[in-house]
């Protein structure tokens, strides 16, 4: 059986090398023109370094690169989670987008997308993975991560995939080449390995060097059958799962009505080298957790090819750096402007006359009626500067990043022209954009995928608001008490949100920072006040509230009692409607508790004797009964306190109108 596992293993490792090797050797490629700036052939700088020439380097690509990666950096496509079926409701989907986020925060996700972006826009693929740990050293809770994947070439994806999101992927290796020695101490508790007996010492090269083995993280997807029931309360759930929590069900009267078979998806993780396989561990989620971010994709007669932005403007690079390179060249080369005289002009100071090019003398002699004169110089040739020129052009023109997109100024005088201008380049680089966010939808649906299955038990976890504000939820599965009844939560907490519950989706919006939102809102609601000052006191609060200041909330709320107390100055009988409002929800809510509860007590007394159900009755109308009286001294006693409030607030506003100045007119002050 194992060597049937590792057999496969090494026929899928080989089928992927063959398909991506192509992929692969163009990606490293671009990625040392650019980034590493090898922009010569080596043939042609080896011969131009004996010939004793310059080689140089103009390199615009990192800049190009920068104004497509930054530009997705200020514009993080954020998930977004929406319920879809009946079990599902809107506030555990907020839970769930804040849950997301903490995953994000505590992980340094936005590390992992900007990495995986950098490779796709420099090499034309990227990747970042979702993994799973425990929360800390000392608890058993485990958290979801995601992590950033520095070394893209050690990702070998499914060579028969053709999905945009990889969520079709079957198989996919992630790879590192370790020492020996280093393998040993990790893997083999420092015990040594006899690297030439048979397994090890059959191995191919890609497997085993003289001193470093690869050891690969084998991911395989297959696909399988499971059963799920349909429960008595209308919830569909795993076979497994219902037998693990059978007990639960049966305290609350749930029971099975109906089962089937469907096709499900589960995946393996096994570490391994070519000989061996070290650790095999049944992954929590349907998909491989490998995301990967393509750059711009090309299909050839069912191949796959992965184009980063700059692969075309290579050429016009090397053109640049030639054109460049020449024109410094010719005038480094060129001879200095010499002297011109007649013969014997030059016999006095002569060795002033031999270092006139080289050195400032303060006067030099010569012989004769006439000065010698110096030769004009006749400057770089036209053709050479023309052909940078027409070199540079051509790398705004591949890679549709032109000069104002780059921050230059242009012919454009007006706000509206500058800002168009600067779009067309990000039209024309937007599908890098797009495919980072098609990398994190995916991300998305990994990880709603793996959520009901991490967080299962009971715990408290940090939610973040998509402003950055966190609290605290408590999620896990609700327990049942001995009367079968769901256990209410733990103080501080309004209820238990079960994860596992319910079908959700999600979608992926990409734009500006919930900072940079909040800093444009303010900036509109300026404006409206210059324009329309007599809105000031219905915006004030909300205006100071998106200031970025110390205090800004504080000030809010202190405008926000202000307005209330002008509205309440306006119309004295504003505020007595609100109490009677408030009082009238409340007894609302105490009917639809009591309401609740008389149906709670109902569905116990169906299954008790006849007596004890007259019984419970006759208590339950007693209680009613007692409860409408109680409601109705309230409510008597609140309206009489609001009449009063009412009557004072009048008395206050007359007051305060009798003692104001009258300004000229006969209006008051």
């Amino acid at each position: 059986m194992a060597d049937d596992i590792l057999k496969e293993a090494r026929e899928a490792f080989d089928l992927c090398q063959e398909v991506e090797s192509d992929n692969r050797v163009a990606a490293l490629d671009d990625l040392r023109f650019a980034r590493l700036g090898e922009q010569w052939p080596e043939e042609v700088r080896r011969q131009r370094d004996l010939d004793g020439r310059p080689c140089l380097t103009i390199n615009r690509m990192p800049a190009i690169i920068r104004q497509v990666t930054n530009d997705a950096r200020q514009n993080k496509p954020s998930i977004r989670v929406r319920p879809v079926d009946d079990k599902a409701d809107p506030q555990t989907a907020e839970i769930i987008n804040g849950l997301i986020r903490n995953i994000e925060y505590t992980s340094n996700a936005d590390v992992a997308y900007d990495t995986a972006s950098d490779f796709a826009v420099t090499m034309g693929f990227g990747y970042f993975r979702i993994g799973i740990e425990y929360a800390c050293d000392d608890s058993f809770d485990r958290d979801l991560l995601i992590q950033a994947i520095a070394n893209p070439f050690s990702v070998y994806g499914d060579p028969h995939s053709t999905a945009a999101d990889s969520a079709d992927w079957n198989t996919a290796f992630v790879t590192d080449w370790i020492k020996k020695s280093e393998f040993e101490r990790r893997f083999k508790g420092a015990k040594p390995v006899d690297w030439t007996a048979e397994g090890y010492g059959d191995l191919a090269d890609q497997w085993i060097t003289d001193d470093s083995v690869l050891v690969a993280e084998w991911w395989k997807r297959e696909e399988v059958e499971r059963k799920i029931v349909l429960l008595s309360d209308r919830t569909i759930v795993d076979a497994g799962r219902y037998q693990q929590y059978k007990d639960a069900f049966d305290a609350a009267g749930i029971v099975v009505v109906g089962e089937r078979t469907t096709k499900s998806h589960k995946v393996t993780q096994r570490l391994m080298t070519g000989a061996e396989v070290i650790e095999e561990t049944p992954w929590a989620g349907r998909y491989i957790p490998i995301i990967p971010v393509y750059g711009e994709e090309v299909n050839v007669e069912g191949k796959r090819h992965f184009r980063s932005l700059i692969r075309d403007a290579k050429d016009s690079q090397r053109m640049l750096n030639y054109w460049r390179t020449t024109s410094t060249e010719l005038v480094a080369l060129a001879p200095k402007a010499p002297y011109i005289g007649p013969k014997g002009a030059f016999t006095t100071d002569a060795d002033k006359w031999a270092t006139a090019n080289t050195q400032n003398w303060s006067y030099i002699e010569f012989d004769g009626q006439i000065a010698p004169q110096r030769q004009p110089f006749e400057g770089v040739p036209a053709g050479a500067l023309q052909e940078a020129l027409n070199a540079s052009d051509d790398i705004k023109a591949i890679t549709g990043i032109f000069d104002a997109a780059l921050g230059a100024q242009g012919n454009e005088t007006s706000g509206r022209a500058i800002v168009a201008r600067q779009r067309e380049g990000d039209t024309s680089t937007f599908h890098f954009i797009d495919n980072l966010s098609r990398a994190i939808r995916h991300a998305g649906r990994v990880l709603l995928d793996l959520i009901p299955a991490v967080y299962t038990e009971q715990r408290v976890v940090r939610v973040l608001g998509e402003d950055g504000q966190p609290k605290n939820a408590m999620v896990g599965q609700q327990a049942q008490g001995p009367d079968g009844q769901p256990v209410p939560p733990p103080p501080g907490f309004d209820r238990i949100y079960d994860l596992t519950l319910g079908k959700y989706d999600l979608v992926v919006s990409a734009g500006p920072s919930y900072t940079t939102k909040r800093e444009e809102a303010a900036n509109q609601m300026l404006e409206l006040v210059r324009a329309f000052p007599q809105a000031a006191p219905m915006v004030g609060d909300l205006l100071a509230k998106n200031l970025d200041w110390p205090g800004a909330d504080e000030i809010a709320q202190r405008m926000q009692a202000l307005q209330q107390q002008m509205t309440q100055a306006q119309d004295p009988n504003a505020a007595a409607q609100k109490a009677q409002a408030e009082a009238q929800a409340k007894a609302q809510g105490e009917m639809a508790k009591l309401q609740m509860e008389a149906q709670i007590e109902q569905a116990k007394l169906q299954q008790q004797g006849q007596l004890q159900r007259e019984k419970m009755q006759q208590d339950m109308a007693l209680r009613r009964e007692q409860l409408q009286a109680e409601l109705q001294l309230q409510r008597e006693q609140a309206e009489a306190e609001l009449a009063l409030k009412a009557q004072m607030g009048a008395a206050t506003a007359a007051a305060s109108f009798a003692t104001s100045p009258i300004q000229p007119g006969g209006q008051p002050g």
